[in-house]
């Protein structure tokens, strides 16, 4: 690995020792070790380039972990960001497959088109679905135990050109997080309960070291729910369903001192929805479309080669190869007697799916000379990305079939001085060829290629050991995707074409923000860390639905101009007995055509935790108030009134004992019963809702 500047070597330092105080202690309890130990923003962030601590990197990013994920028990992705300012799912409320991801204003709550715009990987693998109201990301958070999100289109250096929103990096469990120091196995049950809807999951993990340099991981999960409340006591329709997922992961370590690795990955989702919503995503057309059974399965396969080059500045490579497979199945419609070709082939039996294989290569090197400690890293990406779907009818209009190969070639650099300056410049170049199928062709559709460059420059300043600035000016270009280039109504000539003239969208974001931290604020050993940032987005040529139904026009259009601007604050304090987290979030947007708020505009919001600790029992306890404003945007369906919802939560490891092990999370959501919408969201909320898992590990 890289040398890391002193400063950061020292923040390093902390979360390494840790993570091997973490190591010696199973489950839950290392949670709660690591949580006492460093707050958010001091967790380290692997996704920015060289390895760094959150509130030291020149942008917005929170990392979320295993005690993170255990503590709100997620139902669906969207339950993990309520602490993550300026991030939230967008589409349904409580639908395991009808949410997508929403990063400042970026990201659709009605159809989840055009969801590059936010680049989504598991270990790696980028992950893409985007098919008619329906969800973009179908893994189950119970395969996972961090998650990175980077907030802004300065992550397109290292992901790929267009991440207008920014990126959210899911990694998977390892053998590692189970097994105790000094011991080489673990096997792991889990049961988890929801109240509301009458959710059950259960978890069985097996860990095992094979020598000293192996281990291997497999899980296996499976659950099912009934239809959810919300706070009137209504039934949310389509929220019933069943899901199961496995994990098989292993690593081996060799070379030199141990620092070449090689990592396998195997995981899949497989969700079954009986009378589910056509429009999954909801709002009213839920009800226009009625249901059909919704069979989903998502595959993602890594395999990851790293190379630390021990005691070599020119060598730390890292190269992985993915291959990534969302499907969807659809049959038993309610409303089958309308299958016709053209606006109503969405009520017909059919099948969609996106396959992409990729190769990243990666390899950053130290040149340091005099007060500066240099890096740079290189790297290149290849894809190839596969878009099916067929119906009783034959293809799907809706959703035509094609292929997209792209090339990605990339260098960021990381130039620190004396430990005070940081300064990260980045460039990056995307070349797309995009080929539709048959029918897609027949339909009108040509092969398309293009260019997306994405430049940038950030820099953070530490003015004392408490305070520092930071700011950054990134470019990002995005191509048009394969949906928007060849989708169609069907009705050839007579209906709404491909659209084959679409323009890149285009982004220039520039933030600035100041972070603070300090220790014993108000008892020896507390901490308060602290990151305020500002953004101003200018879109061009965004690519929206054309909302016109008249004959032979494009699907798609270019929208000329818009803005996004707003701020964003993230602090937390850690003490020996309490605790506290702090997460705000305003933004504004304005389509400079019309004057109006953006549709996918989420309202201003604050999230509020306190909480207690008990160390000599396990034991803390907190309590959480969401508050969201009133807003106003371009679509009433995606408008909403100000609300705030309470939650409260308990987690619970004993320390010694016969219950030593044992871990439990208790949790009430909405504890008054709350009835309300997001406005983001095309359903009302789930009302009050207790959930309670309940672990246990046996170690040899």
């Amino acid at each position: 690995m890289a040398r890391l500047p002193s400063a950061r070597r020292g923040h390093l330092l902390l979360t390494v020792t840790t993570a091997a105080l973490i190591a010696a202690q199973p489950g839950a309890l290392a949670a709660q070790e690591a949580e006492s130990a460093f707050t958010l923003l001091g967790r380290l962030v692997f996704g920015w380039g060289t390895p760094k601590v959150a509130i030291d990197t020149p942008q917005a990013v929170t990392v979320l972990d295993q005690q993170d994920l255990d503590r709100e028990q997620p139902r669906s992705i969207g339950d993990l960001f309520a602490n993550v300012p300026g991030v939230q799912a967008a589409g349904a409320s409580a639908r395991a497959l009808g949410q997508a991801f929403n990063i400042r204003g970026i990201g659709n709550a009605e159809q989840t088109s055009s969801q590059n715009r936010i680049i989504v990987t598991v270990d790696g693998a980028v992950k893409f679905f985007e098919q008619y109201r329906t969800g973009s990301f179908f893994g189950d958070p119970e395969l996972y135990k961090r998650v990175e999100v980077l907030r802004g289109p300065a992550s397109s250096t290292l992901y790929g050109s267009g991440a207008i929103g920014g990126v959210v990096n899911f990694t998977t469990k390892d053998a590692t997080d189970f097994i105790p120091e000094g011991q080489t196995g673990a096997l792991r049950f889990k049961g988890s309960y929801d109240s509301n809807g009458d959710g059950t999951v259960g978890t069985v993990t097996l860990a095992q070291k094979l020598g000293a340099n192996a281990d291997l991981l497999a899980s296996f999960s499976t659950g099912s729910s009934g239809d959810m409340e919300d706070g009137d006591g209504k039934t949310i329709q389509a929220t019933a369903g069943e899901r199961w997922s496995g994990l098989i992961k292993g690593n081996y370590h060799f070379g030199e001192a141990g620092d070449q690795r090689l990592t396998f990955s195997l995981s899949r989702t497989d969700s079954d929805l009986d009378k589910a919503a056509v429009a999954q995503t909801g709002g009213s057309v839920a009800s226009y479309f009625g249901t059909s059974d919704l069979h989903a399965i998502d595959d993602t396969v890594t395999l990851a080669y790293a190379h630390e080059g021990a005691g070599n500045p020119w060598l730390n490579l890292n190269a992985t190869l993915s291959y990534s497979k969302t499907s969807t199945e659809r049959d038993n419609f309610s409303l089958g007697g309308y299958c016709s070709p053209g606006s109503y082939q969405v009520l017909c039996p059919n099948t969609a799916s996106y396959e992409t294989t990729a190769l990243k290569l990666e390899n950053t090197v130290e040149m340091s000379r005099g007060a500066w400690e240099n890096y740079v890293t290189f790297g290149a990406q290849l894809s190839h990305q596969n878009r099916f779907a067929t119906s009783s009818l034959g293809a799907l209009a809706f959703h035509p079939g094609g292929s997209e190969d792209k090339l990605g070639l990339y260098v960021q650099g990381e130039f620190v001085w004396k430990d005070r300056l940081t300064i990260t410049p980045g460039l990056r170049a995307d070349r797309s060829w995009l080929s539709p199928d048959s029918a897609a062709a027949a339909a009108g559709g040509t092969d398309q290629s293009g260019t997306a460059v994405s430049p940038k420059i950030a820099a953070l300043y530490e003015l004392n050991d408490n305070w520092g600035v930071f700011g950054s000016v990134a470019r990002t270009e995005r191509m048009p995707t394969l949906d928007e280039l060849y989708q169609s109504d069907g009705r050839g000539a007579a209906g709404r074409t491909p659209s084959l003239n679409l323009n890149k969208e285009k982004a220039t974001t520039i933030e600035a923000g100041l972070t603070y931290q300090t220790q014993g604020l108000l008892s020896e050993g507390d901490s308060l860390t602290a990151k305020a940032t500002l953004f101003h987005n200018d879109l061009t040529d965004l690519i929206a639905a054309n909302p016109s139904n008249s004959v032979n026009v494009p699907y798609f259009h270019n929208i000329d101009s818009a803005k996004i601007w707003g701020g964003e604050i993230e602090a937390a304090y850690e003490a020996e007995r309490w605790f506290s987290q702090l997460a705000y979030s305003k933004v504004k947007s304005k389509d400079d055509a019309t004057g109006k708020t953006l549709t996918d505009t989420p309202a201003e919001n604050i999230a509020l935790t306190l909480g207690t600790k008990f160390p000599d029992q396990g034991l803390r306890a907190g309590w959480r108030v969401q508050g969201f404003s009133g807003i106003t945007t371009a679509s009433s369906t995606t408008s909403g009134t100000g609300y705030a919802v309470h939650d409260l939560f308990v987690t619970w490891a004993p320390q010694d004992g016969a219950l030593k092990g044992l871990e439990v999370n208790l949790a009430v959501e909405n504890v008054f019963d709350r009835a309300y919408r997001n406005n983001l969201s095309l359903d009302n909320a789930p009302g009050r809702n207790v959930k309670l898992s309940l672990a246990k590990a046996i170690t040899w």
